[in-house]
């Protein structure tokens, strides 16, 4: 990491948040329905599941190029065995209170789950959805493209230079890096290491937020697992 073990404040207009293993824990559960998919398909299970975090169900089926396959049909089958299987799912630590502090009018969720899983999730993690929720269907190409955060800013009504997204997958790494924002990856949830050039939070915990006036200040305390080598 280039970041300071406690990284200098910086004030932003709203924060942009991923959903699952950024402010819920979903990760165990996700995987155990994709594992039963790959297996139904023959892919190898360990080499597939670090792809699928932070994508679209669409994205990560097509990303297969498995012949004579009913697209819609394996979504909705993804789907209903996520929206079924919510054991485990929980917030991740301090994120309820965190996201309590912020105006209802200065942060989004912008998720590649669909409306019905994304709720289905909140609901079981004890997390209101925001005014401002992008979703699956509100944008035609998913993360990496950054078009959900530079939807959800706009939305609020902000410049996404000014909006800090908050990610745990590449996938979504890259969406609010392309979208021309600040990230900050949270790693509590993740089972398979990311390593970036962004400052790390392990969990709510280890963040100073300050709502003022004049936008959101947050102050990074979190000290990098290790450096990333250019």
């Amino acid at each position: 990491m280039t970041s300071s073990p406690r990284a200098a404040a910086k004030t932003y207009q709203a924060f942009l948040f991923d959903m699952d293993g950024t402010l819920i824990t979903s990760t165990a559960a996700a995987e155990r329905v994709w594992s039963r998919w790959a297996e139904r398909h023959g892919i190898d299970v360990a080499a597939f599941l670090p792809t699928m975090h932070g994508v679209r169900a669409a994205d990560t089926i097509r990303k297969q190029n498995l012949p004579d396959i009913d697209l819609e049909a394996e979504i909705a089958w993804v789907e209903r065995g996520e929206i079924e299987d919510v054991e485990g799912v929980v917030p991740i630590p301090g994120a309820i209170d965190f996201v309590k502090r912020l105006p209802p009018d200065r942060w989004a969720i912008v998720t590649s789950a669909t409306v019905p899983l994304a709720r289905a999730r909140l609901t079981a993690a004890g997390v209101t959805p925001p005014a401002v929720f992008i979703t699956a269907e509100d944008v035609e190409n998913g993360k990496p493209d950054p078009a959900g955060y530079l939807k959800a800013a706009r939305t609020l009504g902000f410049d996404i230079a000014d909006c800090l997204v908050f990610e745990d997958a590449e996938a979504g790494v890259r969406a609010g890096e392309a979208a021309g924002a600040d990230v900050v990856v949270i790693t509590a949830a993740q089972q398979h290491p990311l390593k970036t050039n962004w400052p790390e939070l392990a969990d709510y915990a280890d963040a100073e937020l300050t709502v003022s006036s004049t936008g959101l200040n947050i102050i990074l305390q979190h000290t990098p697992r290790e450096e990333v080598q250019p």
